[in-house]
């Protein structure tokens, strides 16, 4: 079945990716396959204390939404913000299609298909585009 939206909740160990429709999801877990998601650091140095994501984690999770029309970023740290940055210079054409990216803690998958109808009927709503049924 082919969707327009997709949502990533993505961390620096799993990325849960679900696309969707008004009517029905399908959702995969990808799973980095590093073994180390955090450094520890001296007291008095800069930085959050997490490596950055593997690019071999990062285009797995991009090429998982690569046929979405329309793709939502989310997540609680960093990892969201370097999947773009990846995007953008690996992928553009993936990266076109991020409408949005927002900071979001550890929903189960239901909550992140809720969360994620709600954004893209604001999304929508603003481009002037279709809007999925609310």
């Amino acid at each position: 079945m082919t969707f327009n939206h997709a949502v990533i909740w993505i961390d620096h160990s799993e990325a849960h990716v679900i696309h969707f429709d008004a009517e029905a999801s399908e959702s995969e877990v990808v799973k980095t396959k590093s073994t180390h998601p955090h450094l520890h650091h001296k007291s008095g140095s800069s930085g959050a204390g997490h490596s950055r994501a593997a690019d071999d984690y990062l285009r797995s999770v991009a090429e998982a939404v690569a046929d979405a029309g329309e793709i939502l970023v989310v997540g609680p740290g960093s990892a969201k913000l370097e999947l773009i940055r990846y995007v953008e210079r690996q992928l553009p054409k993936v990266a076109e299609k991020i409408l949005g990216v927002e900071t979001v803690d550890h929903p189960t998958d239901r909550q992140l298909l809720a969360h994620a109808r709600k954004a893209f009927v604001r999304i929508d709503q603003l481009n002037g585009t279709a809007a999925l049924p609310t």
